[in-house]
């Protein structure tokens, strides 16, 4: 068996395009590991977290809103980005408060994904919340959505079937559906 390649990329340049909010965006031409170079579209993004809420009935507390990128609703866990320094778990508890008004007894992570690693980095972390009790929703004044319990069952079967599409509910729908067997 021959020696794996070492297949580790080298920046050569790098050309700032965009600093916004949520992303910077930049253009680099990298060094190959064969020799040659290349293009690199890079954007920067915050990193972020989302929560999938079980309730009692293993229904699954789920928010749809407008995604304008692809012009329509979609039904997703919820979700949003870290404040700088800003721990996970933390964020995580803050965003479910924020969207959903739920609070959890229990809270377990799910562990990371990376949701796009070709061009845009950013790092999601995955938690799942049980015992939630309902308290006040707080939206931020940008952020318009509707909660709903969907079954878990229901969930999976979304998933698999295409119907959901967000990577970071399909994720947390499929890694909460083997850790606790469902």
């Amino acid at each position: 068996m021959n020696q794996p390649m070492d297949l580790t990329e080298k920046t050569l340049r790098r050309e700032d395009k965009y600093h916004g909010i949520l992303m910077d965006i930049h253009v680099d031409e990298v060094l190959l590991p064969n020799g040659k170079t290349a293009v690199r579209e890079v954007a920067d993004h915050v990193d972020g977290v989302a929560v999938l809420p079980l309730d009692e009935r293993n229904n699954v507390l789920t928010v749809t809103q407008y995604r304008y990128v692809f012009g329509k609703t979609l039904l997703e866990i919820p979700a949003g980005k870290l404040d700088p320094g800003e721990d996970p778990v933390t964020g995580a508890l803050r965003e479910l408060k924020e969207e959903t008004g739920a609070v959890p007894d229990i809270f377990l992570p799910l562990g990371a994904i990376l949701p796009a690693p070709g061009c845009y980095g950013e790092r999601l972390h995955l938690f799942l919340a049980r015992g939630l009790r309902m308290e006040e929703q707080h939206l931020d004044p940008d952020e318009f959505l509707n909660v709903e319990r969907v079954p878990f069952d229901e969930m999976v079967h979304r998933c698999m079937n295409g119907e959901i599409e967000d990577a970071k509910t399909v994720a947390a729908v499929l890694k909460t559906k083997v850790l606790l067997n469902l």
